[in-house]
C-alpha cells in the first residue's frame, strides 16, 4: 500500500485528497467526485505543473502532488464536430439572434413606455427584503428551526457521497439544502383555509377590509371564506411580515418565498427574493460552493433548476426580477432558453428603459455604502452578467425531465396551465459510488448475537425480547443530539438475559462507532466514539436490521436450525461498489438509495414500468461468486413493485453476460418486505452484476418502478 496526498485545484478552490494507490484510478475519480461534485464521467484531470492529462494509475505515479480538475461541461469538446453539425449550430444561432433582433425592434412600437408602472411593481419588495436584515426577525426564525437536526442531516448527506470530512463551504451548502427540505415539510400550503370554528372545508366569498391587528403585520388584503358545514365565516389575512409567517407557517407562494428568504438570511446566506411578473415568487442564494447564485423554490422543494418554470410548468415568462438588500437585478435570462420568445412578451418597457429603472432603484439602495463594499458588489454583478449572457444560448439538458407545478390543488394548477409532468428525473444517470461498508459491518455484527441466542438456549420469545431491548437503546440514542450522543442502560442491565448477552453486541456497537462506558457515579452508558457522522449514518441501518431480524425470528419455521442462513444471517454482503441505472428520480430516488440499507430511501425509475435496468460494479473490480440476493419493497405504491426480472453477471467488464437468476410473477405482500433469492446454479466469479427489470405489478395505471433496497451476497468477501 502506498498512500499519497494530492492538492487538487478546481474552480479556484484547493482540495486535499489522500489516496491509496492500491484502490485504483476509478476510486480516485470517485474521491474527486465526493470533494468537488464533478461526476467521474465529466472529469478531465491534468498535472497542474506540466498540464499533462491524467487518465490512469500510471499517470498518477508520474505526477507531482498538484492536480487540476476540469469538468467536461467547462472544457473544450474532445472531438471536433463535423462541418454539418457546425453549420446546423450556426444556422440555429443565427435564427435565434435574428428573432431577438426583431423582438427588440418590435418593442419600440408596442411597449407602453410607462416607467412608473414597472417601478411600482418592483419597489414595494425593496422594503420587504430589508425586513430580512432585522436581528429580531432573524432570531425568531432561527429559534423555530431544529438546527442540530439539519446539521446532522447535512453531514449525513455528504457522508453518503463519501465525504466524511467536508469543508466549511461544503457543510454550508448541504445545510442550505436541508433547510429547504425542512421548510417544504413544515410550511403549509393554503388553497382555502379550514373553518376556524368546526374545521370543515370552506368556499371563497371574496375580499374584506383588514383589521388593525392584521395590518400591523402587513396584511393589506384579507380573503373571506364561508364554511360549507356551519356557514360561519373565516378570515385569511395575506401577511407580508415574515416574522408573522414564522408564527402562522401557512400561505401561498408569496408567503412561502417571503418567509423562506428570511430563514436563509437568518443563517447568513446571501439571499434575494425573486419576483416573476407572471405570478410566482421564489428565492435565490449565493452558493460559495458553486460560486454563483442558486435558484431555490420553497413551494416545490426544488433547487438549482432555473428552467423549472419554462420547461416544467410551461410558463410564458417575461420579467424575472431579483430584489436584494444591495440592489435589484433583471435575472430573466437565467430562467429561459427561449430568450427571443421572452423578448416578444416584454412589452412594458424597452430593454434600455428596464435597465434604467432597475439601475435607479439600485443606486438609491446603495447610497451610503462603503467604497470597498460597492467595489465587491459591482465585481460580483459583472460576474453574474457574464454568466447570464453565457448561458443564454446554452444547450438544454434533454435528459433532465422537469416536473409541472406540485404546490396547490390539482384543479387550481390546471386552470393556470402549470400542471406538466409529475417528476424530476434524469435519464442520463451518472455512475454513483455506493458508500455502504457500514451496512455490511452491521449485518456481520449480528452473527455473534444469533450464535449466543443458540448457545444460551434462549426461546424465540426471549430472543425477540432481547432484540427489542437493543432497538430501544438505539432509539434512545437517536433522540439525543448527535454531537453528544449517549444514553444510560442501567435499567436494562437489570434484565438478567440482556446483561449476559451484552458482550455479543460489542461488534454491533463497534460497527455503529459506539461504546459501553462506566461513569464515575457508577452509571453505565452507551455513547459515541470516533466520527460522529459515522454513527448518524449507521444508526438507521441498525434499527432497520433489528426490525428485520425480529420479523424473521417470529416467522422462522425451524427456530435454531435456520438461524445461521439467510434471511436471518446476512453474511458476506457485497459493498463499496459503484452503481448506474437506466434513469432515476432526483434528488431522493437516486440509484444508490437502493444500496444504503435504510427503509426511508428508495430507487425510483420514472419510466421503469415498461422495463429498466441497474448495473453494479464491484469495488476495485474484485471478483465475487454470487450465492444470493435480496430485494425489498419500497414505502408506498405497491403497483410500482418489480414483478419480473433477470439477474446477470459479467467478468469481462460487461462485454458478455451470464444469466444468474430469473424470476417471474413475484409479489410483495407488504411494504418494506424483503424477499430472498438464492442462486441455484453454480455462479462463476463476476465483477459486474446487472438487473433487468421487465415488468411491475401494475403497468396499466403506473409508469414507474421502485425498489427499497438491493443486497448482493457472495460466498465470501
Amino acid at each position: 500500500m502506498v498512500a499519497r496526498r494530492f492538492q487538487v485545484i478546481h474552480n479556484s478552490y484547493d482540495f486535499d485528497l489522500h489516496y491509496d494507490t492500491e484502490d485504483g484510478f476509478e476510486v480516485f475519480q470517485f474521491q474527486l467526485y465526493s470533494l468537488t461534485s464533478v461526476p467521474p464521467h465529466q472529469q478531465k484531470i491534468y498535472g497542474a505543473e506540466q498540464d499533462t492529462p491524467v487518465v490512469s494509475d500510471s499517470d498518477l505515479i508520474a505526477i507531482s502532488e498538484k492536480l487540476r480538475l476540469v469538468s467536461v461541461n467547462d472544457s473544450e469538446p474532445e472531438a471536433e464536430p463535423s462541418a454539418a453539425d457546425l453549420m446546423k449550430s450556426d444556422e440555429e444561432l443565427a435564427r435565434l439572434l435574428q428573432a431577438e433582433e426583431e423582438a427588440l425592434m418590435l418593442q419600440q412600437y408596442v411597449s407602453s413606455q410607462n416607467p412608473q408602472d414597472f417601478d411600482s411593481r418592483v419597489r414595494p419588495y425593496v422594503s420587504q427584503v430589508l425586513m430580512y436584515e432585522d436581528p429580531t426577525r432573524q432570531e425568531a426564525a432561527r429559534k423555530s428551526v431544529p438546527v442540530q437536526e439539519l446539521e446532522e442531516k447535512a453531514l449525513v448527506s455528504l457522508a453518503k457521497e463519501g465525504n466524511f470530512k467536508p469543508s466549511k463551504i461544503q457543510q454550508g451548502h448541504a445545510f442550505l439544502l436541508q433547510l429547504l427540505f425542512w421548510f417544504k415539510q413544515s410550511f403549509r400550503w393554503v388553497h382555502s383555509p379550514s373553518c376556524h370554528d368546526c374545521g370543515k372545508a370552506t368556499v371563497g366569498q371574496g375580499m374584506t377590509a383588514a383589521l388593525p391587528s392584521e395590518t400591523l403585520y402587513g396584511a393589506s388584503r384579507v380573503e373571506l371564506y364561508r364554511c360549507t358545514f356551519c356557514s360561519k365565516l373565516t378570515r385569511f389575512p395575506r401577511y407580508n411580515d415574515p416574522m408573522k409567517l414564522v408564527e402562522t407557517r401557512e400561505g401561498r407562494c408569496g408567503e412561502w418565498a417571503n418567509c423562506f428568504t428570511l430563514y436563509c438570511r437568518a443563517f447568513g446566506f446571501e439571499s434575494r427574493l425573486i419576483l416573476d411578473f407572471t405570478d410566482h415568487v421564489w428565492t435565490e442564494c449565493f452558493s460559495e460552493f458553486l460560486g454563483r447564485w442558486m435558484h431555490l423554490d420553497p413551494c416545490e422543494g426544488i433547487y438549482d433548476k432555473p428552467l423549472l418554470y419554462e420547461k416544467g410548468w410551461g410558463k410564458k415568462l417575461n420579467y424575472t426580477i431579483a430584489i436584494a438588500k444591495d440592489g435589484v437585478y433583471d435575472v430573466t435570462k437565467r430562467y429561459t432558453r427561449k430568450w427571443h420568445e421572452v423578448l416578444s412578451r416584454r412589452t412594458m418597457l424597452t430593454e434600455p428603459s428596464v435597465s434604467s429603472v432597475l439601475s435607479n432603484i439600485t443606486k438609491e439602495i446603495r447610497r451610503g455604502f462603503a467604497s470597498q463594499l460597492l467595489s465587491n458588489i459591482e465585481a460580483r454583478d459583472m460576474e453574474e452578467n457574464k454568466e447570464l449572457e453565457g448561458s443564454l444560448h446554452a444547450e438544454d439538458d434533454k435528459s433532465l425531465s422537469l416536473p409541472g407545478r406540485r404546490s396547490g390543488n390539482e384543479e387550481w394548477r390546471k386552470t393556470r396551465s402549470e400542471f406538466g409532468s409529475d417528476n424530476l428525473s434524469s435519464s442520463a444517470c451518472p455512475v454513483r459510488l455506493c458508500v455502504d461498508e457500514h451496512v455490511t459491518r452491521i449485518y456481520n455484527a449480528l452473527r455473534p448475537v444469533l450464535y449466543q441466542f443458540v448457545g444460551e438456549e434462549l426461546t424465540r420469545l426471549e430472543a425477540v425480547e432481547v432484540l427489542r431491548i437493543t432497538k430501544g437503546i438505539l432509539l434512545d440514542l437517536c433522540k439525543t443530539p448527535y454531537k453528544t450522543r449517549r444514553t444510560s442502560i442501567d435499567s436494562v442491565l437489570k434484565k438478567e438475559k440482556f446483561e449476559k448477552l451484552l458482550p455479543s453486541f460489542y461488534d454491533l456497537l463497534c460497527a455503529l462507532s459506539l461504546e459501553k462506558k462506566g461513569n464515575a457515579d457508577g452509571r453505565v452508558e452507551i455513547c459515541s466514539v470516533g466520527n460522529l457522522v459515522e454513527t448518524s449514518l449507521a444508526l438507521p441501518v441498525a434499527l432497520d436490521a433489528l426490525d428485520d431480524m425480529i420479523y424473521n425470528l417470529n416467522h422462522c419455521e425451524n427456530y435454531g436450525k435456520d438461524m445461521f442462513k439467510l434471511p436471518l444471517l446476512k453474511l458476506n454482503r457485497i459493498h463499496s461498489g459503484s452503481a448506474i441505472a437506466s434513469s432515476e428520480e432526483l434528488p431522493f430516488g437516486i440509484i444508490t438509495s437502493a444500496f444504503d440499507g435504510t427503509r426511508d430511501s428508495k430507487w425510483e425509475e420514472p419510466n421503469g414500468a415498461g422495463g429498466c435496468w441497474v448495473m453494479y460494479k464491484t469495488f476495485n473490480n474484485k471478483m465475487f461468486e454470487l450465492v444470493a440476493y435480496e430485494l425489498m419493497s419500497a414505502n408506498d405504491a405497491p403497483e410500482r413493485d418489480p414483478m419480473d426480472w433477470i439477474l446477470e453477471g459479467s467478468n469481462d467488464k460487461g462485454i458478455s453476460w451470464k444469466v444468474l437468476d430469473k424470476q417471474t410473477s413475484q409479489f410483495f405482500e407488504d411494504r418494506f418486505q424483503r424477499r430472498t433469492y438464492t442462486i441455484s446454479s453454480a455462479s462463476s466469479p463476476c465483477t459486474v452484476f446487472r438487473f433487468r427489470f421487465l415488468a411491475v405489478r401494475d403497468s396499466r395505471s403506473n409508469s414507474r418502478l421502485q425498489i427499497g433496497s438491493i443486497d448482493l451476497y457472495a460466498n465470501s468477501l
